[in-house]
């Protein structure tokens, strides 16, 4: 009698491999800080505008972070082929929910702009922070199709720049300056790390350059943003007073902070501390040693997270992750530079601590994909691996 059995794996044993713990924890980390400090900063005012509920931002964020969660996982387990044949209904979902928001029935408006779509149960969602993700996987996966193309002649990039655009017009189209430009670096910056030519750039770059003046200074409010960042002594009861409020909550918080708590007279005076602002609560809580192990955190997740996209073979994996890493270091750092007065005054949230549900939902799933990238370690394979095993030595549970 043959003793030998041969068991065939279903997916290839490449695939299996330990996720990068070290980011898993850092991910863990922020969002659990950033729970915490969503509760000092708003619990005043959750209290004074929502029926005495002190935790209403909390719950709102624990609510979606539990979306969020789902979305990890997902973005986690998916092989990445079936991700990367999402991608265009990705890309679709993301034009069809922007063009939602002109339309008043299902859109909400809020200071003159309309960035979100009404949702059951009193919530709502921003597209704006779908296309973050869209983008990065979408030209992740275009230039990981035209790299495969051996003849540079018959590589194009024109209908990468146009879904690009694209993207960047309908955003802008919503009054989200901020982030529309935001969006645009990102774009850049992929097509940059990717390899291709940024010559195909330059005439929309002098095309742009008189559109962002004149986007600056057609909005009454943007102009005095940058008039309060060149003159910080200008506007200090008016436009300027978030920018300076949050000054002085920064500097209360001295060297060791003023704890828990303690001196939220100073983050009360920031309107809506809870949304872009909250990084001066943290500041004012843990002071100058909590910003630097929180500056460190950040860096710590960004080493993980580039890590793995330096290191994974597959190159759609390893240019989305670098994609979704450098939306939130990016963004993080440029929040963080903005709280403190270094960058003009802008409609950038601090990933893991705004409240947003949006943007905490969308920042998980780029978690989760790339702690899919970390376990690439070796060059998926569609050949099927099997491992012949000896009758004797196997052991039925």
């Amino acid at each position: 009698m043959n003793n030998q059995f041969t068991f065939y794996a279903h997916k290839p044993l490449e695939k299996y491999h330990k996720s990068d713990l070290g980011f898993l924890l850092s991910v863990m980390l922020l969002w659990g800080f950033g729970l915490f400090t969503l509760f000092v900063c708003s619990q005043n005012y959750a209290a004074r505008f929502f029926g005495n509920d002190s935790f209403y931002f909390v719950k709102r964020q624990l609510v979606c972070s539990l979306a969020g969660f789902i979305l990890f996982g997902i973005f986690m387990i998916l092989d990445m082929k079936t991700i990367k044949k999402l991608v265009m209904l990705m890309v679709i979902a993301s034009i069809v929910l922007c063009l939602l928001t002109f339309i008043k029935p299902f859109s909400i408006e809020k200071n003159g702009a309309r960035r979100w779509i009404r949702l059951p149960f009193n919530f709502s969602f921003q597209p704006s922070e779908l296309v973050k993700l869209t983008l990065v996987l979408y030209l992740a996966s275009y230039f990981d199709k035209q790299y495969e193309i051996k003849e540079e002649s018959q590589r194009d990039v024109l209908p990468c720049v146009g879904i690009f655009l694209l993207l960047v017009v309908l955003v802008l189209a919503q009054k989200d300056f901020s982030t529309s430009l935001f969006i645009t670096v990102i774009g850049l910056l992929m097509f940059y790390v990717t390899g291709s030519k940024l010559k195909w750039f330059w005439p929309f770059l002098f095309l742009a350059l008189p559109i962002f003046f004149i986007m600056i200074t057609s909005e009454q409010y943007r102009v005095e943003r940058i008039i309060g960042y060149l003159n910080p002594n200008e506007g200090t009861s008016s436009f300027n007073y978030q920018v300076i409020a949050s000054k002085n909550a920064v500097s209360a918080g001295g060297f060791w902070g003023m704890g828990i708590g303690r001196g939220l007279s100073k983050l009360d005076s920031i309107p809506e501390v809870q949304a872009d602002y909250i990084f001066a609560g943290w500041a004012e809580s843990m002071g100058f040693f909590g910003v630097i192990g929180y500056l460190l955190l950040l860096c710590f997740f960004a080493w993980r997270g580039y890590k793995a996209a330096f290191r994974c073979p597959s190159r759609f994996a390893s240019y989305g992750s670098f994609g979704c890493v450098t939306v939130i270091f990016l963004q993080s750092l440029i929040n963080c530079m903005i709280v403190c007065g270094v960058l003009p005054s802008t409609g950038i949230a601090l990933p893991f601590f705004s409240a947003g549900g949006s943007s905490v939902i969308i920042i998980l799933g780029m978690c989760g994909f790339v702690l899919n990238a970390s376990r690439c370690e070796e060059k998926e394979t569609d050949e099927i691996k099997y491992e012949e095993v000896n009758i004797d030595t196997l052991t039925v549970l």
